[in-house]
């Protein structure tokens, strides 16, 4: 990989290449398919985890799911052959506006048959362990309802099958203040302070940003959603940004399958369905009701302050429940 994101994608980072046509959902064709992806541990016939990251990660777990890839964790290398495919669109190395010019829209189901091409490259037929969380999830629903055979169990973390209006209505604001800002990275860096709100919510922000002091102005909340907005700004290309907005838009794994309720009903494989108690971007109640639609879902509340963000922070609570029902079954 070569552009100036490299350097956030981690040391071990592969590359997978298709020179095969690849149709898309949107009615285009890739002349070619590159897929960049990260493994941890030593392969064995029954012990791949296959984890799908969220909307700005990268296919390096260890960076940004600290406590999962280590001894004990949800993905020990000493345990488990864990695959993290970085998704299209992404400035990471896979597919994007950065290697393609006029690059086209991608849907979930296109990452997950990119996914699928992957396996089918590294030749893994079984997948003991598919998790994903947030846009994560999103994948995880898609390669389910293509494959409900290949896995073992599925995980989805603060996820739903759909895209709500709420959600859509917090990508039409970033894009605002992109559009805004002449498409500049100050404004991916608006959009990211935005973005936050929905992340973490009212109880995590009057936790840890309250000021102690009475103040008129320079507010400890003011200093932390400039550097959630830079850094994110510094790491992450503002058209890859705008193209992964569009893809979290548009997902809807009932589309074209007789709708949502239909096309769950089809996804056999064991599901552990983990909601975070402060999320107000996936609401618990509404990933709750999804879980119902699952054939073999099991519904879980985990608690935390912070918010959706809950999921990438609350490992313990995750890698407790996972191991539970993995070895209930």
């Amino acid at each position: 990989m070569k552009n100036k994101y490299s350097q956030f994608a981690g040391s071990s980072l592969q590359i997978f290449v298709s020179h095969e046509p690849f149709a898309l959902d949107c009615g285009r064709v890739l002349p070619s398919l590159t897929v960049a992806y990260h493994t941890y541990g030593t392969r064995r016939a029954d012990n791949v985890r296959w984890v799908c990251h969220a909307l700005t990660a990268s296919s390096d777990v260890a960076d940004w799911w600290p406590g999962t890839v280590c001894r004990n964790g949800l993905l020990d290398p000493e345990r488990y052959f864990t695959v993290c495919a970085n998704m299209l669109g992404s400035c990471y190395g896979s597919s994007s506006p950065l290697t393609e010019p006029d690059f086209p829209m991608i849907t979930f189901g296109d990452i997950a048959r990119a996914h699928q091409l992957l396996a089918k490259h590294l030749a893994i037929d079984k997948i003991d362990l598919l998790i994903g969380g947030s846009t994560g999830g999103s994948q995880v629903f898609e390669w389910a309802y293509l494959e409900p055979t290949r896995f073992s169990r599925l995980v989805l973390l603060a996820t739903l099958p759909r895209t709500t209006a709420w959600i859509q209505a917090s990508s039409a604001a970033q894009r605002m203040a992109i559009q805004a800002s002449g498409f500049s990275h100050s404004g991916l860096a608006a959009a990211r302070a935005t973005a936050m709100l929905q992340y973490r919510g009212s109880k995590a922000y009057n936790l840890t940003q309250s000021d102690l002091g009475e103040k008129l102005t320079d507010y400890k909340v003011d200093s932390y959603q400039r550097y959630q907005g830079q850094k994110l700004a510094s790491r992450f290309d503002v058209q890859c940004y705008l193209h992964l907005l569009a893809t979290l838009d548009s997902f809807d794994v009932g589309r074209a399958r007789g709708g949502v309720a239909a096309a769950l009903s089809a996804i056999t494989t064991p599901a552990t369905v983990i909601a975070v108690s402060s999320d107000i971007m996936y609401p618990p109640q509404d990933i709750r009701d999804m879980a119902a639609l699952l054939p073999h879902g099991e519904f879980h509340l985990i608690n935390s302050d912070f918010g959706h963000d809950g999921f990438l922070v609350e490992t313990d609570q995750i890698t407790q429940l996972v191991r539970t029902n993995t070895k209930s079954k």
